[in-house]
């Protein structure tokens, strides 16, 4: 079963390569047919009509991501670790987020890699590309037809897998209490600078806080710079991304927390289309980036370790330990877990 399900994955990989802002070409060599190739091609010109923050070059973004981490040498690499021999399949629940594409798809991967049943409960913001997805792997490997449920309401499960905001994550935690469970709550990204970082360094860093307009855990919405830090390079740097204001739902963002820091009497930094505030939280609200300044960099590493649990990634020149190099969030491995939980251990064990 596993070896199976890894080919219909990998195979998925290679149908998802084909498809990118410049180019979507047929691939005569990936199993698919006219129709499950175009109708992925309208589906995602359409996605925008259904939820206004998937604009094409962020589904298509989302859409290589998945294409290049879904190789075979990728998923062998994955799941070396780990012994499927005893496993007893069970119904696992699956909801889902829709801040951005597809951010359930790791957790919907792990389900079925693992053996079980993916019985899932989709976001109302990103309804249509994983049902798409998973016939197109039913095609490739038809046994998995039973082993995938799409839901209104989760009912019947043994274990179940939620994410949600801090508040929904208290209801999940109370109503779930009596099934094994990954309960995910909000978490943000941060990078660490120093001064010394080139201005392609900070450009890379504007990937990490531009795409999918902020709305990811992986996307930076702080930074950490150290005192009289001069923020002329950082702007520079992010005027690469201009273009993003020509969004009307990133724009009425912008328009309205802009105000909202002003009339408030807050003292920010603005370069037309992004708003920088001083500020301890780690939570900005989309189109701004909370700074917080620092004069020893032990402290810095203190407040992070102590605050990991709100904490999904960091970003340095190798600054913070295990960081994440600038440019590189949202381009996750397999086995870069969210939460840091184990996904496949927690499977293995239900």
């Amino acid at each position: 079963m596993l070896e199976k399900t890894k080919i219909a994955f990998a195979e998925l990989g290679k149908f998802l390569s084909q498809f990118s802002e410049e180019k979507s070409i047929k691939n005569p060599e990936v199993l698919y047919n006219d129709l499950y190739f175009d109708e992925f091609l309208t589906l995602i010109e359409n996605q925008k009509h259904y939820n206004g923050w998937f604009v094409e070059g962020e589904v298509y973004f989302a859409i290589q991501s998945w294409a290049n981490a879904l190789t075979q040498k990728n998923l062998d690499k994955w799941l070396s670790n780990y012994s499927f021999k005893k496993i007893e399949p069970k119904s696992v629940g699956l909801v889902l987020a829709g801040n951005i594409p597809l951010v359930g798809f790791h957790d919907f991967l792990s389900v079925l890699i693992s053996g079980h049943k993916a019985v899932v409960k989709t976001s109302s913001n990103d309804q249509h590309l994983l049902p798409f997805l998973s016939e197109y792997l039913i095609q490739v490997e038809p046994s998995l037809e039973e082993r995938i449920e799409f839901v209104e309401k989760l009912e019947k499960f043994d274990a179940v897998i939620a994410t949600g905001s801090n508040n929904t994550a208290r209801y999940f935690e109370y109503y779930f209490r009596n099934k094994p469970n990954i309960i995910r709550k909000n978490r943000n990204s941060v990078a660490v600078l120093d001064g010394n970082e080139s201005e392609q360094d900070l450009i890379k860093l504007g990937k990490d806080i531009f795409t999918y307009f902020g709305l990811g855990c992986r996307n930076v919405s702080k930074i950490f710079v150290p005192k009289g830090y001069d923020f002329e390079k950082f702007f520079k740097a992010m005027y690469e991304y201009r273009e993003i204001i020509n969004n009307q739902k990133y724009i009425n963002n912008y328009d309205y927390n802009k105000a909202v820091f002003l009339m408030s009497n807050y003292l920010v930094l603005d370069n037309g289309f992004l708003v920088l505030k001083e500020d301890n939280s780690y939570s900005s609200p989309i189109s701004s980036i909370f700074y917080e300044f620092y004069t020893d960099l032990k402290e810095v590493k203190n407040r992070i370790q102590e605050d990991s649990e709100q904490i999904q990634c960091v970003v340095s020149n190798n600054l913070i330990e295990n960081s994440v190099a600038f440019g590189q969030t949202q381009l996750p491995q397999l086995w870069d877990y969210a939460d840091n939980v184990d996904t496949i251990s927690f499977l293995l064990n239900i």
